[in-house]
């Protein structure tokens, strides 16, 4: 079963992740001492990370982490404004990520913390 979005938020807040915003259904998040964003997407029983797609190099070991769940596709959402567009269905282009869900807190602990080693250079 999947983590709902409170504690996906708690473990977010424990592990010092700040918030810049929500819009509609899209929380926007930095890693701590980081300019890294994430994005929370969706309600209480059903809501994912969304990471840049750069980390698609990392897939392989993201997705290997124990409870982690990586949601196949890219996520598009006109409101990660700081994730890179792609052409979906309008000429303009969409902000697009990679999504992820989580069996538990102790999931998102350890994406986080793989997150924040490879921004480190580990």
């Amino acid at each position: 079963m999947a983590i709902e979005q409170s504690d996906l938020v708690a473990v977010l807040s424990l592990l010092n992740c700040r918030t810049n915003f929500t819009i509609k259904k899209i929380t926007e998040y930095m890693l701590p001492a980081l300019k890294e964003p994430i994005y929370l997407h969706g309600s209480e029983r059903d809501c994912q990370l969304v990471i840049r797609p750069a980390y698609e190099l990392f897939l392989s070991e993201l997705s290997a982490i124990e409870g982690v769940i990586h949601k196949e596709g890219y996520f598009h959402n006109s409101e990660m404004t700081r994730f890179p567009k792609r052409i979906q269905k309008s000429l303009n282009g969409i902000h697009y990520g990679l999504g992820f869900k989580f069996n538990d807190e102790a999931a998102v602990k350890r994406f986080i913390e793989k997150l924040i080693s490879i921004n480190s250079g580990g």
